[in-house]
C-alpha cells in the first residue's frame, strides 16, 4: 500500500521520506527473502517440504498394518534393485541401499508392527514425512480404479464375441527414461517396420479387425463396454460358463495417447463436467448404442492382457495390489515401491474423508501430474460404487527413509 502510494505523489523539491521508511523498506526485504525462500516448481518436477508426522492430518486415527503388508510387497522390488541404484526421478527417494534397514525390520519378523500403534511407531522410526508440491500446488485429483467383474468365455460363442486380447509379439515398448532429456516416467510403443518404430493399429483399427487372426483371443465377453472398462481398471475376473474365474492383468498398451472418454461426452454436451463418473458414462453408452463405438473410438489407446495366476492384481510394479493401501502415481514425478499419506475429501459429499498411508505400487494412462492418484478399491459390488464416484481432491505427503538428503526440487 505505502509503495504504491509513493509512486503516485508528486513531491516538490527534494524528496522527504518517513522517518519510519528504513523499517518499512527492511520489512518489505524480509517479506520478499521468505518469498524467495520458496523454490518455483518447474513444471516436471515437486518440491519437498519436511513436515512432523503430528501434522499429517488423521495419522494418529489410521490403521497403517495394511500399508506395512503393501510395503513389504514393494520391499521385495527394492531389496533386488543394487544399492547404488537411484530411486525416482533425480534419485527423489535416495538409493536403494536407503531402504534396506526398513525393508529389512519387515523381512526379519512375520508381523514387525502389532497394532495399529506399533504400526505407526514402525513409520515413525524409519521415515520421514515431506509434503509434496507441484508447479500448481499441493492439491490434486484422487480418483479410484478396481479388479472389474465380468463375465465371458475362453471360446468365442453367439453370447461372448468380443475379444480380449493378448499382447501381439510384434509390439514393441521403450522406456524414455533411458536416454538423455526430460523423458523420464515415460515411454513409446509401436512396431517396427523396415528399421523404423512405427504406430500401432489404434482402437478403432483393431475393432475394425486389424489383429483378427493372428490367435492373440485371451478370452471373450458380451459387451464392448465392459471390455473398454476392464481396459481402464487394468485387471479383472472373468467367470467362465463352468463358474471358475480366469484372472486378467494388464499387458501392455498400443502406444497411443488416452483419451477420457468423460472429457469427450463433456465436449459433446452429452454429461456436464460435474456428473463424469465411471457410472454415468457406463449409463450414457447404454442408452446410446449407435453411438458408443464412435465415443470409445475417441480414445485410441488399446490395452493388452495377460492371465493371472497367483495373487492379483499385479500392478506397475510388478507385485500385487492392496485394498485401500495401492495408489496408482505418475511415475515421472514418484517412483513406485514409496509410501504415500494421502488426505483427501470428496467436494460431492458422496464418499467419506480418506485419511490413510498407501503405497505407490502402480500407474496409469489417466493418471498425470504431480499431485495425482488413483485409489486401488479391491473388487466387489462395493468397491465398484466407490471407485465410480470418486473424485477426491486433496494431497499427499510421501514417506522417505531416515538419512535421506532431499532436495528443494526433485525432478528428472
Amino acid at each position: 500500500m505505502f509503495t504504491r502510494r509513493l509512486r503516485q505523489s508528486s513531491w516538490p523539491g527534494p524528496a522527504i521520506l518517513p522517518a519510519n521508511l528504513p523499517t518499512i523498506l527492511t520489512v518489505t526485504a524480509l517479506i520478499a527473502a521468505l518469498g524467495a525462500c520458496a523454490p518455483v516448481v518447474p513444471p516436471d518436477r515437486v518440491a519437498l517440504a519436511p513436515v512432523d508426522f503430528a501434522e499429517l492430518p488423521g495419522w494418529d486415527k489410521d490403521d497403517p498394518r495394511g500399508a506395512v503388508a503393501a510395503l513389504a510387497r514393494s520391499c521385495l522390488v527394492l531389496m533386488k534393485k543394487s544399492a547404488a541404484m537411484a530411486i525416482g526421478p533425480g534419485g527423489l527417494a535416495g538409493r536403494a541401499a536407503d531402504w534396506h534397514a526398513p525393508c529389512r525390520e519387515i523381512d526379519r519378523q512375520a508381523r514387525p508392527v502389532g497394532d495399529a500403534a506399533g504400526a505407526r511407531r514402525f513409520f515413525e522410526r524409519h521415515f520421514r514425512a515431506y509434503a509434496v508440491r507441484g508447479a500448481e500446488g499441493r492439491d490434486g485429483l484422487f480418483t479410484g480404479y478396481i479388479e472389474l467383474s465380468l463375465k465371458g468365455s475362453r471360446r468365442r460363442t453367439a453370447r461372448y464375441d468380443v475379444p480380449l486380447y493378448a499382447r501381439p509379439r510384434d509390439l514393441v515398448t521403450a522406456d524414455l527414461g533411458a536416454f538423455p532429456g526430460a523423458f523420464r516416467g515415460r515411454s513409446i510403443a509401436g512396431r517396427v517396420a523396415r528399421g523404423r518404430l512405427v504406430p500401432y493399429a489404434d482402437r478403432a483399427a483393431i475393432n475394425d479387425g486389424a489383429l483378427t487372426g493372428r490367435g492373440l483371443e485371451l478370452a471373450w465377453v458380451a459387451d464392448p463396454v465392459d471390455a473398454f472398462f476392464l481396459e481402464i481398471q487394468g485387471s479383472g475376473r472373468v467367470q467362465l460358463p463352468d463358474g471358475s474365474i480366469m484372472r486378467v492383468g494388464y499387458a501392455g498398451k498400443n502406444g497411443h495417447a488416452y483419451t477420457a472418454i468423460g472429457r469427450v461426452l463433456v465436449e459433446m454436451g452429452a454429461l456436464e463436467g460435474q456428473a463424469v463418473t465411471m457410472e454415468s458414462i457406463r449409463s450414457w453408452l447404454a442408452s446410446n448404442p449407435a453411438l458408443a463405438g464412435a465415443v470409445l473410438a475417441k480414445n485410441r489407446s488399446f490395452v493388452f492382457f495377460r492371465e493371472i495366476h497367483g495373487p492379483g492384481p499385479i500392478g506397475a510394479e510388478g507385485v500385487a495390489l492392496t485394498a485401500g493401501r495401492s495408489l496408482a502415481v505418475d511415475r515421472k514425478f514418484l517412483p513406485l515401491g514409496v509410501p504415500l499419506f494421502v488426505a483427501a475429501d470428496d467436494p460431492a459429499g458422496r464418499l467419506a474423508p480418506v485419511r490413510r498411508l498407501m503405497v505407490a505400487q502402480d500407474t496409469g494412462g489417466a493418471i498425470r501430474g504431480p499431485v495425482r492418484g488413483d485409489i486401488f478399491f479391491g473388487h466387489g459390488a462395493a468397491a465398484e460404487a466407490a471407485a465410480g464416484q470418486a473424485r477426491l481432491r486433496g494431497r499427499y505427503w510421501i514417506l522417505l527413509p531416515v538419512g535421506v538428503a532431499i532436495p528443494q526440487v526433485a525432478g528428472p
